[in-house]
C-alpha cells in the first residue's frame, strides 16, 4: 500500500491462540516490537486468536465519536512483517535462558531501555539471520547463583546494577509480571501481551515474592528472605531515581502459586494478605499498585488516545433529612487494569443500568494507560452512573504508610488523576489502621466531598475503623465490606441487613456498601429483597454526592450538638 495511504492507519498483528511455547515466544517478540513502534504513536494494534476483548474494544472505539473511527486497517501478516514495519527502531534481539525463568524478565527491561526484542533460543535459531538482526544482549548461562545463592535473584540484582541504578528505567513505572517458569510451556501468554507497555515506557520488569519468612516455590532452594532483598533493593533504587518528584505504580500482580497458599500449593500465606502484604511493603517507597493487568491488550496504543480533562454529572442534591436508612453502592474493584479493561464492560452493558444510582469505583490513574475506555464509560453514563476512586485513591496504596514528607508529593499525584477525571471522592481507601489527621488533611484537598475506608490489621498493631465524622469539611466513613462477593440476591440482602444491625439500626443511618465484579441487574434485585423480608427499615438508595452530602449535614449537626 503506497505510503500516504498508510500514514494514519491501524497495523493490525493477530496472535495464535495460546497453548504452546511457540505461541509464548510469538508474543513476547511481538509485544516487544509493539512497545517499539508505538512509542512514535498509535500505530500496532494486536489482536488474538484466543480472546475477544481486543477486537471488542477496537469495534467499540471505532464508532462515531470514538477516535478510531475512519481509521484504515492494514493487517500485519507475520513476525517477519512487524519486523520490517520496525524497521531500525528495533536495535537488536536479548535471548533469554529458559532455565533461568527470571531472564525473561530481565531481557524485557533490557528490551526497552535499548529498543530491543526478546527472543527465546529457538525463536533467535530459526529466524535472526533472516532478519538481519544482531544480538544485543545473551542471557544464557550468565546466571549461576554465586552471588545471592539464586539465579532468579543473581539476575534481577544484576539488572538492577547496569540499568536501574544507572537511571535507564523508568521511575514512574514498575512490572510486576509473572516470568515464564510455569506458563511457557502451556502458553499462558496472560503478562506477555502487557509487555509492550513495558518496553514502551522503559520499565523495570521482575517477579518477586513479599515474603521474608518462607521460600518460594519456584526458588526452594534460594536462601531464606532472598526475593524479599530483591525486591527492596528494586524499590530503594527506584525511590531514589524518582527523589521525590514523582509516584511509581506497580502494575501487575503478584504470582498466585509461587507465594500464596492455593489448592495443590501450601502455604502459610492466603491470596489476599499476600496482596495487602505488597501493599504494605512498597507504600513507604512512594509506590502504588495498578494490581491485576494480565491479558490487557495495546497498553501502548490505547495511552495515546487524545482524552483530556473529563466531565460527569453532579446531581443536584435535596436538603432535608428524613429517618431513613440512606444506601450507596459502590460497584467496586475496577481498580487495576484488567477489571477495567475486560470485567467492566460485561456488567456496564446490563440493560438495567441506570435504574437506581450507583458508585462505579475506576482508579484514575489508569487513565495512562486506557483513557479511551475510561473515556467511553464517561460518555455512555447514564445520569444514574457516577465515578470515583476505587482501591485507594489515584493508585492503590497504604496511605498512612507513606512518609509524611512525601504527603505533598501524594496530594499533587493525586489531585493531577481526580482532576483530569473529574473526582472528589475517595470511597475505598484500604489501610491497616484509621487515617492520621496528616492523612486526612492529604485527602481533603482532592476527596473534599467524601472518604470512606476499609481498615484490615494484618499486622496486628491495634488498627481501628475511624468513627463517622466530618474532618475539615470532608465526611469520614466506613466502606462496609460485607456485601462484597455477591452470591445471591437473598446473601447479598441478608449481609446488609446484618451490617444495619450491627451498627445500632439509627434513623437516618448511613450504609456505603462495597460490592465487586457484579451486574446491575443483581444489585436491584437484592435491594427488592431487602425491602421485602425488612419493611420496617425504610432505606433509600443515592448517590455518592448526596450520601456524603446527607452524611455531612448529620455528623455536622452531632458535632455541634444541635
Amino acid at each position: 500500500m503506497p505510503k500516504d495511504q498508510t500514514a494514519d492507519a491501524i497495523f493490525i498483528y493477530t496472535l495464535p491462540g495460546a497453548g504452546t511455547s511457540a505461541a509464548y515466544d510469538e508474543a513476547a517478540a511481538a509485544a516487544c516490537l509493539q512497545g517499539i513502534i508505538n512509542r512514535d504513536g498509535p500505530q500496532v494494534y494486536v489482536l488474538s486468536g484466543g480472546n475477544a476483548r481486543p477486537q471488542k474494544w477496537l469495534d467499540t472505539l471505532s464508532q462515531s465519536p470514538g477516535w478510531l473511527a475512519g481509521k484504515k486497517r492494514v493487517t500485519i501478516a507475520d513476525l517477519d512483517a512487524l519486523v520490517k514495519l520496525a524497521g531500525k527502531r528495533a536495535k537488536g534481539a536479548v535471548i533469554w535462558d529458559p532455565e533461568v525463568p527470571a531472564t525473561l524478565n530481565v531481557a524485557n527491561t533490557i528490551a526497552g531501555v535499548e529498543d530491543a526484542v526478546v527472543l527465546s533460543p529457538e525463536l533467535a535459531e530459526n529466524s535472526l539471520a533472516r532478519w538481519g538482526m544482531p544480538v544485543l544482549e545473551d542471557l544464557r548461562g550468565r546466571f549461576t547463583g554465586a552471588e545471592s545463592g539464586s539465579k532468579k535473584n543473581d539476575a534481577y540484582r544484576w539488572a538492577i546494577r547496569e540499568y536501574l541504578a544507572k537511571g535507564l528505567c523508568s521511575s514512574h513505572f514498575l512490572c510486576l509480571f509473572e516470568d515464564s517458569c510455569s506458563v511457557r510451556k502451556p502458553g499462558n501468554v496472560s503478562y506477555v501481551v502487557t509487555r509492550d507497555w513495558a518496553v514502551a515506557q522503559r520499565a523495570f520488569v521482575f517477579d518477586l515474592s513479599p515474603w521474608s519468612d518462607e521460600k518460594p516455590k519456584d526458588d526452594p532452594d534460594q536462601p531464606l528472605g532472598a526475593d524479599l532483598e530483591t525486591y527492596r533493593l528494586i524499590l530503594a533504587e527506584t525511590l531514589r531515581q524518582s527523589a521525590g518528584k514523582e509516584m511509581t505504580e506497580l502494575t501487575g500482580f503478584f504470582s498466585f502459586w509461587k507465594y500464596s497458599n492455593i489448592e495443590g500449593f501450601a502455604s502459610r500465606h492466603e491470596p489476599v494478605p499476600t496482596e495487602w502484604e505488597t501493599v504494605w511493603l512498597i507504600s513507604p517507597y512512594n509506590c502504588y499498585q495498578n494490581t491485576i493487568s494480565s491479558d490487557c491488550y495495546n497498553q501502548s496504543f490505547h495511552a495515546h488516545a487524545p482524552v483530556t480533562m473529563l466531565k460527569q454529572r453532579r446531581p443536584t442534591v435535596k436538603t432535608r433529612l428524613e429517618p431513613k436508612a440512606y444506601i450507596c453502592i459502590l460497584m467496586a474493584d475496577y481498580d487495576s487494569a484488567t477489571p477495567l479493561y475486560d470485567f467492566m464492560p460485561n456488567h456496564w452493558n446490563d440493560p438495567k443500568r441506570g435504574q437506581i444510582p450507583l458508585a462505579w469505583g475506576i482508579n484514575p490513574n489508569l487513565i495512562e494507560t486506557y483513557p479511551d475506555v475510561i473515556e467511553y464509560f464517561y460518555r455512555t453514563a447514564t445520569a444514574n452512573d457516577f465515578f470515583t476512586s476505587d482501591a485507594s485513591a489515584a493508585g492503590y496504596m497504604n496511605p498512612n504508610r507513606v512518609k509524611p514528607e512525601y504527603l505533598p508529593l501524594f496530594v499533587k499525584h493525586n489531585k493531577k488523576f481526580f482532576d483530569r477525571t473529574d473526582m472528589t471522592i475517595a470511597p475505598m481507601v484500604l489501610d491497616w489502621d484509621q487515617p492520621t489527621p496528616a492523612v486526612k488533611d492529604a485527602f481533603a484537598q482532592f476527596s473534599p466531598d467524601g472518604y470512606a475506608t476499609i481498615i484490615m490489621d494484618l499486622h496486628n498493631t491495634g488498627g481501628q475503623t475511624p468513627p463517622p465524622h466530618v474532618w475539615k469539611g470532608m465526611p469520614v466513613a466506613e466502606l462496609i465490606n460485607n456485601t462484597c462477593n455477591f452470591a445471591s440476591a437473598k446473601q447479598t440482602s441478608d449481609a446488609m441487613f446484618g451490617a444495619i444491625k450491627d451498627r445500632g439500626n439509627k434513623l437516618p443511618g448511613f450504609y456505603f456498601f462495597r460490592i465487586v465484579w457484579t451486574p446491575p441487574s443483581a444489585i436491584i434485585e437484592s435491594l427488592d429483597v431487602f425491602r421485602k423480608e425488612h419493611p420496617e427499615i425504610p432505606i433509600e438508595v443515592v448517590d455518592p454526592y448526596t450520601f456524603f452530602a446527607f452524611f455531612k449535614e448529620h455528623y455536622g449537626r452531632e458535632k455541634a450538638g444541635k
